[in-house]
């Protein structure tokens, strides 16, 4: 039996049905904020500061959900459809994995990929005592560590957060505006989460004198379980339509400082018509009434 389609009756099913549809540059990638049946109290404060860091591009759902993502991905893929929503977060709490928060993608309504980390050493926002930063701020992500080239589990979750941190896609930062930095750093088998305000004070010079405060969340996170996509649907979900890519303009190019070069032909040129000025001497001298007669 073919699945029926429901055509919009209204104005307004027919705006969000056109939000829903695939476009040729992508709107910014929107978060979902879930909690298990069982999840801990740390686990579910750190979804909180997530989506107080992602407000503005994410929904938070309080009420309890009996999910199980690794074994049933299926009702978080019809939630995100429904919403029309690419990211997630999941928080939950057991025995065998206390603490447990969950971070995935979503392409084309299913599932691309997504890590499950163990929270430990949790720090949350309220419990730094610090002034934060603006409401939909866009963060500086800094990675150190040569883990995060090194293994391919570690790229593909260095991919995954910066998707879900990255913020909006803006062309130009205004420097008095960045002052929030988000640093991951991963050694001894763990990722080192650390949250800080930017702040520049006077320095005597046209470039200010940084200082970090700690602002939070704070956590320190363990890899568990990881259900990465495959090479081909990777390459799928990372591929730029050829509508969205810039069109080549003819006989321009940039050098490696972005400085646009451009080649003009022109036809060949009579140097002998060229209007400069001349001395004496390479002029051609002109002949006279007198010289005519005399001859």
């Amino acid at each position: 039996m073919s699945d029926r389609i429901t055509k919009p009756m209204t104005h307004r099913g027919k705006r969000i049905l056109a939000k829903k549809e695939p476009k040729i540059i992508e709107l910014t990638k929107q978060a979902l904020m879930l909690r298990g049946t069982t999840a801990s109290a740390s686990s579910l404060q750190f979804v909180k500061d997530l989506h107080a860091i992602k407000r503005v591009q994410s929904t938070y759902f309080g009420q309890k959900h009996p999910f199980n993502p690794f074994e049933d991905v299926k009702p978080i893929e019809e939630l995100t459809q429904k919403y029309d929503l690419s990211l997630f977060a999941f928080c939950s709490h057991n025995k065998k994995r206390p603490n447990n928060v969950i971070l995935g993608r979503i392409f084309d309504h299913q599932l691309l990929d997504m890590i499950e980390f163990g929270l430990e050493e949790f720090k949350s926002l309220t419990e730094i005592r610090n002034s934060k930063v603006m409401e939909g701020t866009k963060p500086c992500l800094i990675f150190s560590g040569d883990v995060w080239h090194q293994n391919e589990e570690y790229t593909k979750c260095k991919s995954l957060l910066i998707d879900f941190f990255r913020g909006e896609v803006v062309e130009q930062v205004r420097l008095a505006g960045f002052e929030h930095a988000i640093s991951f750093t991963a050694a001894d088998g763990k990722i080192f989460l650390r949250s800080y305000k930017i702040l520049m004070t006077k320095s005597g010079t046209k470039t200010p004198h940084i200082e970090l405060e700690e602002i939070g969340p704070s956590a320190d996170l363990v890899i568990r379980r990881t259900k990465l996509a495959s090479a081909d649907l990777f390459k799928r979900a990372c591929r730029t339509p050829s509508a969205a890519k810039p069109k080549k303009v003819k006989n321009m190019a940039k050098d490696v400082f972005g400085t646009k070069l451009g080649r003009i032909h022109m036809p060949r040129q009579d140097y002998r018509k060229l209007q400069v000025k001349r001395g004496r001497a390479l002029r051609t001298e002109k002949t006279t009434k007198k010289s005519k007669i005399s001859k």
